[in-house]
């Protein structure tokens, strides 16, 4: 099994302590792997303004980043912020590593009159013009994500290790949601493009478990023809993109999410006060169902965060905190890592039903169940 660990609080905070939970859970994951998704970002050497997106990724090559900085300039984008990490070397198992970068840009000055959607879907496509671009060169760059306020990190090791190596304990880098995996890709060969979280439209989401129905979810969501909706090194991708489907696309709240990849049965549908309208639902995307055991923890573009759980539930999650800041994880032990002062007896293990959210403003955790109501579209 993989663990997972999320941290959302208004006071940013340094990805180390998160870091550190994922030790106290180490028994529940072979340290293969690492994948932190940081939101709501700080630098120590900057003032960083979130409007401008970040640029997450390794080049492998010298060549690689020059000629990433030539595609940039092309593209019209203004380099304001580079990050340097600080590099332990030996610490990295992999050899191959030119530069991480986590580089500010601001956007072209020909994307002036563009809308929010229209710039959001441009930076979608630039960053999978730099993913193909990488793959066309024998994989000499790799692009995690391109998003404003967003910063991602992978790499093959032990999540501890990796976070020292790459200087994570010094604090120089903070936010105020924090996501981290600890596992490498389970079903296929070794890929940073498999390490979880996976993100897509400011939309990020991590799982530990195992998903059955890839297959045809796979081949459902590429059939809309969405430019976003490829890549799939791993059978987990599919539920960022479900959930980009269903508050992007559709236009419903956080809350449908629950109902389109786990469903109610006919019969308690049939009791539901939504039940017409989920019933349809159901049956319009019967083919996002999927088949777990499943835990998917997740964060959208305002910070909110989440955390489901499949029917089977026969993966286990944790959530807790206070006003303020809380934490998710995969053991009791994690959330004590994170939030070790907490009120331990408010701390909640969530049922099939049940769709926790953390809000923006973090002063409530959110307990919902699929047998309630909910606003059938999103709040303006």
């Amino acid at each position: 099994m993989c663990r997972l660990a999320l941290k959302t609080a208004n006071e940013p905070f340094s990805p180390f302590d998160v870091l550190q939970a994922m030790e106290a859970m180490q028994e529940g994951y072979d340290g293969s792997g690492l994948g932190l998704l940081l939101r709501g970002l700080e630098f120590s050497d900057f003032k960083y303004n979130s409007a401008n997106p970040i640029l997450s990724g390794i080049a492998h090559t010298e060549k690689a980043l020059y000629r990433l900085n030539e595609l940039m300039q092309d593209k019209g984008f203004e380099l304001k912020h580079d990050h340097e990490f600080d590099v332990d070397a030996a610490g990295i198992e992999s050899k191959d590593r030119h530069k991480y970068f986590l580089r500010v840009y601001k956007l072209p000055a020909a994307w002036s009159d563009f809308d929010k959607e229209k710039i959001e879907n441009e930076l979608m496509l630039t960053r999978l013009f730099l993913r193909r671009n990488g793959e066309a060169h024998n994989g000499d760059l790799t692009v995690f994500s391109f998003w404003p306020d967003v910063a991602m990190i992978k790499e093959v090791g032990w999540p501890l290790g990796v976070g020292k190596a790459l200087g994570l304990d010094a604090g120089r880098i903070k936010s105020r949601v924090c996501m981290a995996q600890g596992r490498q890709n389970t079903n296929w060969g070794i890929n940073l493009y498999a390490c979880h979280p996976f993100f897509i439209q400011g939309i990020g989401t991590m799982t530990n478990g195992e998903n059955t129905a890839f297959i045809p979810i796979k081949d459902w969501l590429t059939g809309t023809h969405y430019p976003g909706y490829v890549g799939y090194q791993s059978d987990s991708e599919v539920f960022a993109h479900i959930l980009h489907y269903v508050t992007k696309q559709l236009g419903l709240p956080l809350e449908a999410y629950k109902h389109v990849i786990t469903p109610l049965k006919a019969a308690e549908l049939h009791d539901h006060p939504q039940g017409e309208f989920l019933l349809g639902l159901r049956n319009v995307c019967r083919r996002l169902i999927i088949d777990g055991p499943n835990c998917v923890m997740g964060t959208l573009p305002d910070e909110t965060c989440l955390l489901v759980m499949d029917a089977k539930k026969l993966r286990p999650s944790t959530v807790g905190g206070m006003p303020g800041e809380w934490a998710m994880a995969s053991e009791m032990c994690g959330v004590d890592a994170m939030i070790p002062d907490r009120d331990r007896s408010l701390d909640f293990m969530p049922m099939r039903e049940h769709t926790i959210i953390v809000p923006p403003d973090r002063q409530e955790l959110k307990i919902w169940s699929q047998f309630d109501q909910f606003p059938l579209r999103q709040a303006a």
